[in-house]
C-alpha cells in the first residue's frame, strides 16, 4: 500500500515530520527562465536561521534573567529576585514569535523580477525588477558562519526597493547573486 500520493505538495524529513513544499523546490537552472504568465514559486528559508535566532534570544535572554535576578536579589533581598520571571516570559513569547516570523520569510524569482515576502502582523512584499538591480552582495557574519548561512543583499537603483534575503545556505546564496547578477545585466542592457 502507498503511503503518499501524486497530490502530496510536502515532503517529510529523517524524523517523519512534514516539511513544507516550498523548501524542497529545486534551484532553477541559470540557462532557464521561469514562465512569466506561471504562479511564482515560493522558496522558504533554511531551518538553521530560526536555530540561530533562537539560540541568540536564548543566550541574551538568559544573561538578563540571570542579571535581574542577582542583582536586585543580592541588594534588595530576595523577593525582588522575582523579577527574573520577566525575562523569562519574554523568552518564551521570543520563541514562539520567532518561529512564527521565520515561516512568514520566502522568496521566488519570476521572468522579470523578484519577490520576497514577510511579516506577520504586518505583511510586506517587495519586487524587485532584475534590471534596476546595480549590486548583489553576500554576507555572512561571524555567527552566521558558524550556522553555515549567508544573507543576500540587493541594491537597487531606488534605496526603497532594497532588499535583503537572510539565512539562506551558501551555496543558495551565491547561486542567487549569480543569477540576479546575469539577469540584472540582461535587463539593464536595454536601458
Amino acid at each position: 500500500m502507498e503511503t503518499g500520493s501524486p497530490q502530496d505538495t510536502g515532503t517529510a524529513d529523517a524524523q517523519g515530520t512534514p516539511t513544507p513544499a516550498t523548501a524542497d523546490v529545486p534551484a532553477p537552472d541559470a540557462g532557464t527562465e521561469p514562465d512569466a504568465g506561471a504562479e511564482p514559486v515560493w522558496r522558504a528559508l533554511p531551518p538553521g536561521l530560526l536555530t540561530m535566532r533562537r539560540l541568540l534570544l536564548v543566550v541574551w535572554l538568559g544573561l538578563l534573567t540571570l542579571a535581574t535576578a542577582l542583582v536586585p536579589g543580592l541588594l534588595a533581598g530576595p523577593a525582588w529576585g522575582a523579577f527574573a520571571v520577566l525575562p523569562l516570559a519574554l523568552l518564551l513569547w521570543g520563541w514562539v514569535m520567532l518561529e512564527r516570523n521565520w515561516r512568514s520569510w520566502r522568496y521566488a524569482e519570476r521572468a522579470d523580477d523578484l519577490l520576497i515576502s514577510r511579516g506577520v502582523l504586518w505583511h510586506e512584499e517587495t519586487v524587485v525588477p532584475y534590471g534596476r538591480m546595480q549590486l548583489v552582495e553576500v554576507t555572512s557574519g561571524p555567527v552566521e558562519r558558524h550556522f553555515g548561512l549567508a544573507s543576500v543583499q540587493l541594491h537597487t537603483a531606488a534605496a526603497a526597493t532594497d532588499a535583503t534575503i537572510p539565512g539562506l545556505d551558501p551555496g543558495e546564496a551565491e547561486r542567487l547573486r549569480d543569477r540576479l547578477t546575469e539577469l540584472g545585466e540582461a535587463r539593464s542592457a536595454g536601458l
